[in-house]
């Protein structure tokens, strides 16, 4: 009799440690499938995971307030949405400060640079269509800022084949590459990019560098000549995150140390700054094909949503849905 009531015991105790490995087993998978920033889609044997952006939340409210939706742009080029935007206030923040951000998915789609008929600089080389051309408009994403002029920030520019000015060791570099690939970098190469770059665009060091702002970000005078001397204004940025897309953000009434705190809120790895001063920020969106319906997804009032389907002043960026990985840009 012992020795059967042993048994049993050893029985039941084996049928407890199972079912709470299975049931530990099974809370882990819910959990793996239930994650914010990520879409699992399977297709016979073959799992794809596709990036979508993560949560931006705090704000004005702190930790615990709600967090700021992103909204799909251009869905009619393709699926899932190339572009998402938001806005939200950062952390520590109180009005009017306010974060328009927009995240790019560099996968299906191609980061561009135009010159303008001033920007980046005097040259005496070919400055190609100073706008969107119009034969590209059916591939239009969107359009934005980019940096400051050569005469107030010595740095490099290369597009088209075409070196406007040589690179500069150490300074912030948003580059694009033949194999399709998007980075920001602390540039370290030589003064003419090698033949695997399609395009390459510097302003000031880096603002983010291994997910933590550089120690230069106190020195707001490092950062640009504000309006009127203010240290607190519009200011814009480029990053990108850890898995290779880019995220602009246009932030309002902010110092250089502001700006690097949203973005890392925004989730970078690395960022530079951009274009400041209330007069240049913008961000446009398009409803469709052929840049019909464009949108001011910063509302600068000192901008206008066909801003670079025309002849613009200041060079730009243009991104535009991808046919293959590293193509040349429109020109």
């Amino acid at each position: 009799m012992r020795k059967f009531a042993t048994l049993a015991v050893l029985v039941i105790l084996i049928g407890v440690a199972a079912y709470v490995y299975g049931a530990r087993h099974v809370s882990v998978a819910a959990t793996a499938t239930a994650s914010p920033s990520t879409t699992t889609s399977t297709t016979m044997v073959t799992t794809t995971t596709v990036a979508t952006p993560p949560d931006v939340c705090g704000g004005q409210g702190g930790a615990g307030s709600a967090c700021a939706p992103w909204t799909a742009r251009d869905p009619w080029a393709s699926s899932p949405a190339p572009i998402y935007t938001t806005s939200f206030s950062p952390l520590g923040s109180t009005s009017p400060v306010r974060a328009y951000a927009s995240w790019i998915r560099t996968s299906s789609t191609d980061l561009a640079l135009y010159l303008g008929y001033e920007g980046p600089g005097a040259t005496t080389l070919p400055r190609g269509p100073e706008m969107v051309p119009p034969t590209a408009t059916p591939r239009l994403l969107a359009t934005f800022n980019s940096g400051f002029y050569e005469q107030d920030g010595p740095a490099g520019f290369y597009v088209n084949h075409t070196l406007y000015f040589p690179m500069i060791k150490g300074l912030a570099t948003v580059v694009r590459y033949t194999n399709g690939t998007v980075d920001v970098i602390s540039w370290n190469g030589p003064a003419h990019p090698g033949p695997n770059v399609v395009m390459a665009r510097q302003n000031l060091p880096l603002l983010i560098d291994n997910a933590r702002a550089v120690p230069t970000v106190t020195n707001n005078a490092a950062w640009g000549l504000t309006l009127h001397g203010a240290p607190a204004v519009w200011r814009t940025a480029l990053g990108v995150d850890a898995q290779g897309n880019l995220i602009y953000a246009a932030v309002s009434n902010v110092t250089a140390a502001q700006l690097a705190q949203t973005m890392l809120e925004l989730h970078v790895v690395r960022a530079m700054e951009l274009d400041i001063n209330p007069e240049w920020p913008i961000f446009v969106t398009y409803a469709s094909s052929g840049a019909k319906g464009p949108t001011l997804d910063v509302p600068n009032p000192n901008q206008i949503p066909n801003r670079f389907l025309y002849s613009s002043t200041k060079d730009f960026f243009a991104v535009f849905a991808s046919s293959q990985p590293g193509e040349a840009q429109p020109w």
